[in-house]
């Protein structure tokens, strides 16, 4: 189980030639009633490698400060006026979204000892209820019971969401975590399934991911450090008080993010640590709790490894440094030897690499992403010219096989598999024209079944067309690219278009079904997204020449597949828009400096666009753990001045801008909510233009923005009316 992803940065690059337009062609522009909120200039400078940096808005970076959170809130004022007249669009959109949810919908069941578990959504309802019924060899009950009911946790909080969820092995207890404010710190509680009620344990201060003992008697949890950054780990004795906790694990290196979890089989408990580009495993026996970790091989700097366990009845033979034949082994997915990955085994207590043995070599362009180790087979999700494949892999032979996929472009994955001996493999199967689909593979037969389709009321996927093309970049290289239009679009040019990127982690963004979506193809609209270097779609190399001192590539790269869709008339650069989230918000922001013409309107949504301010704070969250993906310019001169030739921030120009809508969170804890508040304020300071400009922040949530779904809709309609509106 790889640790958890966080995103965060970008790069710079020359201006590019592209159609001019005069100012008043470019965007909508306001017509709001109140004047725009101009924020006050405080003149700081900040001195690195003997350079003075600007920064009039750093006093925003205070939240303390009650000028502050004023400002904030004019914005949103300022913002509601803007968008007045979009609101009629904005609520048809979320009436349309709300049309394609049936009003009740069961997930797809997952079988984990005697029961069935799945989630119960309501169309009128913001979160989901948790539920479980028998299930077993002559067992026909469908008595069901609520294990949780996350409606009725929630009330009274305006943000709620659950992040850990882990059933004991008995079947007895529930360990489920608690955030009402999005700051991704939790309160972990432990409910007792058979009377419905939560037990006196309460343990504060937990990050992702929690584990259980074999016997359920024990629970291992994460704790993050004041810069959020998981570095702990604890156990817990189920019916003690949490000031009797044992510190089983501490990670001193900062830029390491530690994670705790289970093998499938749950014989072992697996605790890891990694950072960006470095990564190792420890490991405790699930029954016996109280031992200490033991390393299953050394970190080295630029080698990652995960491991799951193989149990020795079904394990090819390995053997161990002592010459005795091995019993139990690790299944190993690294990147040691191999750029892209791939998967060995190795006896349990034997920590050399060079021992370790090839059950899925590397394939040099084929990116192994993921393993998942049953009793029997391995299961490898693997990335090979853009698209994700399945192959199984019996592990007492090496015999494999490859899952078929039907379409052309499509988004798969594996799903929720906790059974170890189990004989199928559920996965997940999209694409841009076809709903969600879970299927079970029955690892013997190599038959599939489809165990559940979403089902979008209204919805016929014969209405539209999914295609693969490719841009090319500055450099010659190919940048794939996932479009998806209505038929009766027409491909004249007039076509609005809105273009989608990120281009950063190895993140690889997926072609996959939005209900939401279909508002702006039924609208006429094309919908594209950029696969560009940064993240991970073509293997590890994409990824690396994305990062650091080449990430202009993404910007660039994002730039050509716009002129792409503009040059084969899917649309035209005054009918085109561009999105993107956190680090592709950056991208945005990056792009809006770079090619300010190619675009008539914007979304950049909890975008990191102050890079070199936060990149240059260690006290802040995640910086120190970031700097292996954009540099460290506190340190490295040359970091510094790349980073700043890019940053969205610090290349603010007085010339006309696309429209743009900025969303921000006031408690984000990974894109701070001053970022894009700065970003604006230096905007509005600089433009020449009218064109809308449009700061909205969530004063009560975090970075996934609102946590009910109603709300989660809400702000989508208003993001795809703000597009409808600009490129009308």
């Amino acid at each position: 189980m790889p640790l958890p992803t966080f995103d965060g940065l970008g790069v710079s690059t020359s201006p590019r030639e592209t159609a001019q337009m005069e100012p008043s062609q470019t965007t909508a522009q306001s017509a709001a009633p109140i004047a725009a909120p101009i924020a006050a200039k405080h003149p700081f400078k900040h001195v690195a490698h003997g350079t003075e940096r600007s920064d009039d808005y750093r006093w925003l970076q205070d939240r303390n400060d009650p000028a502050v959170i004023e400002y904030l809130l004019e914005e949103n004022r300022y913002a509601d006026a803007l968008l007045a007249e979009t609101i009629a669009e904005r609520d048809a959109i979320f009436g349309e979204i709300e049309s394609r949810v049936l009003p009740v919908a069961d997930s797809a069941p997952v079988r984990k000892g005697p029961w069935e578990y799945f989630e119960r959504s309501f169309s009128d309802q913001p979160y989901v209820k948790h539920l479980r019924r028998p299930w077993g060899p002559g067992i026909r009950s469908a008595v069901e019971e609520v294990v949780l009911d996350e409606n009725a946790l929630a009330v009274g909080h305006d943000f709620f969401e659950v992040g850990s969820y882990e059933i004991s092995p008995d079947h007895r207890l529930l360990a489920y975590a608690l955030d009402t404010n999005g700051g991704e710190v939790y309160e972990l509680r432990i409910r007792n399934l058979e009377t419905s009620e939560d037990l006196a344990d309460e343990i504060p201060n937990l990050y992702y991911g929690v584990a259980w003992s074999k016997d359920s008697r024990s629970i291992f949890y994460t704790r993050p450090d004041e810069a959020v950054r998981p570095y702990q780990v604890w156990r817990h004795q189920i019916g003690t008080p949490s000031t009797e906790d044992k510190l089983i694990f501490e990670e001193p290196d900062e830029s390491f993010f530690v994670s705790v979890y289970e093998s499938r089989s749950g014989d072992y408990i697996l605790i890891g640590t990694g950072s960006r580009i470095t990564s190792d495993v420890r490991y405790i026996p699930s029954d016996t709790p109280e031992a200490a970790p033991r390393l299953v091989a050394q970190r080295r700097h630029g080698i990652e490894y995960e491991v799951d366990h193989l149990r020795a009845a079904n394990s090819a033979s390995v053997e161990r440094t002592d010459g005795e034949p091995a019993k139990d082994q690790w299944a190993i997915l690294t990147n040691d030897n191999a750029l892209d990955f791939r998967v060995a085994t190795a006896a349990i207590g034997d920590s050399e690499p060079e021992r370790w043995r090839d059950l899925a070599p590397h394939r040099m362009g084929t990116r192994i992403a993921e393993m998942d180790v049953f009793e029997k087979h391995v299961v490898v999700s693997e990335r090979r010219d853009g698209l994700e494949h399945l192959r199984v892999i019996r592990v007492a032979d090496g015999n494999e096989q490859a899952i078929q996929m039907p379409d052309p472009v499509y988004t798969v994955a594996t799903g929720a598999n906790p059974e170890y001996s189990s004989e199928t493999l559920r996965y997940s199967y999209a694409s841009p024209t076809q709903p969600p689909q879970d299927l079970d593979y029955n690892f013997e037969s190599g038959s599939t079944s489809i165990v559940k389709e979403t089902e979008i009321p209204g919805f016929n996927k014969d209405q539209y067309i999914c295609e693969r093309s490719w841009a090319s970049a500055d450099d010659g290289t190919q940048i794939p690219i996932s479009i998806v239009y209505k038929k009766t679009t027409p491909l004249d040019g007039t076509a609005p278009c809105l273009l989608y990127g990120y281009g950063s982690y190895e993140i690889c963004i997926e072609p996959s079904f939005s209900s939401a979506r279909l508002s702006l193809l039924d609208r006429g609209f094309v919908y594209a997204i950029a696969h560009i270097r940064g993240g991970g779609e073509m293997g590890r190399s994409w990824y690396e020449q994305g990062r650091l001192l080449q990430k202009r590539n993404t910007f660039t790269d994002f730039i050509s597949c716009a002129e792409y869709l503009c040059s084969e008339n899917y649309t035209s650069a005054m009918r085109l828009g561009a999105r993107g989230r956190s680090a592709g918000g950056l991208l945005m922001g990056a792009v809006s400096n770079l090619a300010p013409h190619a675009f008539r309107a914007i979304s950049a949504e909890v975008p990191f666009v102050d890079c070199v301010s936060t990149m240059s704070d260690p006290a802040l969250p995640l910086t120190v753990g970031e700097w292996e993906e954009w540099g460290n310019p506190i340190e490295s001169r040359a970091d510094y001045e790349y980073m700043l030739s890019y940053s969205p921030y610090d290349n603010v120009e007085n010339h006309p801008y696309p429209a743009i809508f900025v969303a921000a969170g006031l408690n984000d804890p990974r894109v701070m909510y001053w970022e894009p508040a700065k970003w604006v304020a230096k905007h509005r300071a600089l433009r020449s233009d009218t064109n809308l400009l449009i700061l909205r922040t969530e004063m009560g949530s975090g970075h996934g923005g609102p946590s009910g779904r109603q709300d989660a809709w809400r702000e989508e309609a208003a993001v795809l009316a703000f597009f409808v509106h600009a490129l009308s």
